[in-house]
């Protein structure tokens, strides 16, 4: 049984790009749940209020529910459910799980291998991760769900994943000058830049290129930030803050809200500017909610 292949092959609705990150959430959080406590199951009205929030932080922007994960994932054969009547799922309605007192947990060959192998859970997590979110969220994920992962078990895993460029931070750092799109910051120790990352738009674990006009050069912060869905990209280039965040602080006005509807800085003359198929996936996929309106300063 290759755990890492059918972890990589997890059947995911998918159509034009559409994330739906449902299963692989479902999937890390009974993974954190393993390693801290072993064999024991996960009821479905115990755990629920913890999938929803994960599902509302990291999932797409359209509203959608644990239940289906709990019920779908047991057709990629790595997690099974039972109810109070036996083994077997009663469906993908909240109302059934709930009243049938359906339970959850990864499925006996699995606990087993994970057993005979520790570092087997790391490395599954790790595709996990890769295949569905941006390195910019992976540590706070896992934290959101309780994994902690040695540096040995999150070796880049070339069986199950396309390599990045590594030339790309190089070119879209150059194509915008070594300062943040959003903030202008520009800070470096000598001749090294500090705290500036190259963002991809379109998400790498979404097909999204290894081109310029597929990146950013962002802060730190504001690179988190786009990731989250705060931050997107609107027609004309222009900066969209989400009417969802809210920051009472002179600094979260200063260095978010008053963002909105302020143009990207840069790329230089001559680099390509984020093409608007790209622009057009974050703001559908990852963006949230409405934008805040433009207000005068």
């Amino acid at each position: 049984m290759d755990w890492l292949e059918r972890t990589a092959k997890l059947r995911q609705w998918s159509r034009s790009g559409a994330r739906a990150p449902h299963k692989p959430l479902l999937f890390l959080y009974a993974l954190g749940r393993f390693q801290r406590s072993g064999d024991g199951e996960l009821q479905y009205s115990a755990v629920e209020k913890d999938l929803r929030q994960l599902l509302a932080e990291y999932g797409p922007p359209n509203k959608t529910t644990p239940a289906y994960p709990f019920h779908h994932l047991v057709s990629d054969g790595v997690w099974e459910v039972r109810t109070d009547r036996g083994p077997g799922s009663p469906g993908s309605g909240v109302t059934e799980l709930r009243a049938t007192g359906a339970a959850g947990r990864l499925v006996p060959e699995l606990r087993v291998a994970l057993r005979r192998e520790p570092s087997l859970l790391g490395r599954m997590a790790r595709v996990l991760l890769d295949l569905n979110f941006p390195p910019s969220l992976h540590g706070e994920l896992c934290e959101a769900v309780g994994l902690e992962l040695e540096p040995a078990e999150t070796e880049q895993l070339a069986t199950v994943r396309r390599q990045r460029d590594p030339r790309m931070r190089e070119l879209v750092l150059t194509a915008y000058e070594y300062q943040c799109a959003f903030c202008g910051y520009d800070g470096r120790i000598g001749a090294v830049p500090v705290g500036l990352e190259a963002a991809h738009v379109r998400w790498w674990a979404f097909d999204g290129p290894d081109d310029i006009d597929n990146g950013l050069c962002l802060c730190s912060l504001h690179h988190k930030l786009f990731d989250k869905g705060v931050l997107g990209i609107g027609d004309g280039h222009h900066i969209l803050v989400s009417q969802q965040f809210v920051g009472r602080s002179p600094a979260a006005r200063e260095h978010v809200i008053a963002l909105a509807g302020r143009p990207l800085i840069g790329p230089q003359p001559g680099a390509r500017p984020i093409a608007a198929a790209h622009r057009s996936w974050h703001t559908s996929q990852v963006f949230h909610g409405r934008s805040r309106p433009v207000t005068a300063a």
